[in-house]
């Protein structure tokens, strides 16, 4: 087994949310870096006010003594091929690349509910072995593209898209090549009804990147029996930071620990900033995670 190392980074949903610009939409971009820092986040994902030319991107990190995490992808390979998903790519790529992001967040928005006012189970599916592995071989061959330029492809399972449940995960996995990594986002399988722990045991050798999104149940279980659409859930507080929520991060760390993971820990929590105070909840989520980190690092020492 490889050792444990992790970096503790965050997206800036937590003060600005890409898929609602509303929320924290007058907050400056530089207000969320300098907290960040302030707080002991070692980098940042992409959101909707980073600069998105490589050495503008470059020179704000280091400006603030930060390193580039990671950056969403809107990936649409179960409605387009392979050549025209590389075309779309390359900006963004080769952003990340020039600035030392070694995975980047691929999620799948076509035909996605998650940013329409729509109940969750009208998400789309494929309901056909065929279509399954049409989709994953148009997934695969272009992952092995974005890795051959060094940047890994991290498969976002997310609510309200083709895959959400922890069965449309084994369904992809199992389909797909190592070129293919797994986005591990602790709040999403909770939401659609998975254990986070087992899924972590099944995809562990998988897993490149980890979103650490905490949930509220008593909010789910709303979102699920009044027929909410993602962003009502989300509005009304059904994801928080670690440490906020039921979710067993404890648990979670010691699993990640144990399989070897290394990569970055991302805490990342779409909630409304005026009801959720931005540095506030921040700096719960990373004391939470930096606990957690710094206690298998002793323990670790200690059985040496």
């Amino acid at each position: 087994m490889s050792a444990f190392e992790v970096r503790i980074g965050i997206n800036p949903l937590s003060w600005m949310n890409d898929d609602l610009p509303s929320l924290g939409g007058e907050t400056p971009l530089s207000v969320a870096l300098a907290e960040g820092r302030e707080i002991g986040y070692e980098g940042f994902e992409l959101g909707n006010k980073f600069p998105r030319e490589p050495q503008a991107l470059k020179a704000l990190f280091a400006q603030y003594g930060l390193s580039l995490v990671s950056g969403w992808y809107s990936g649409m390979l179960a409605r387009r091929g392979v050549e025209d998903e590389i075309a779309a790519v390359e900006k963004h790529l080769d952003l990340l690349a020039q600035n030392g992001a070694t995975v980047m967040v691929y999620g799948e928005v076509a035909d996605s509910i998650q940013g329409a006012p729509r109940p969750l189970y009208q998400r789309p599916r494929f309901f056909s072995e065929k279509h399954w592995d049409e989709y994953a071989a148009r997934l695969d061959a272009f992952a092995r593209h974005t890795l051959s330029r060094g940047v890994r492809l991290a498969y976002h399972h997310h609510m309200g898209a083709y895959v959400e449940t922890p069965a449309d995960v084994d369904r992809l996995m199992a389909r797909t090549s190592d070129a293919v990594g797994l986005l591990f986002d602790s709040g999403h399988i909770t939401f659609a009804g998975g254990d986070p722990v087992a899924e972590l045991d099944k995809h562990a050798a998988r897993v490149c990147h980890v979103h650490c999104k905490d949930v509220r149940p008593a909010v789910v279980k709303l979102a699920r029996n009044r027929n909410w659409s993602f962003l009502d859930a989300v509005l009304a507080g059904a994801f928080t930071v670690p440490g906020d929520g039921a979710v067993d991060f404890p648990a979670i760390v010691a699993r990640l620990k144990r399989h070897g993971y290394r990569g970055w820990l991302v805490v990342e929590a779409e909630q409304d900033p005026v009801i959720a105070p931005p540095y506030e909840y921040a700096q719960k989520g990373y004391r939470t995670l930096r606990a957690l980190v710094d206690a298998t690092d002793t323990e670790s020492k200690e059985a040496a």
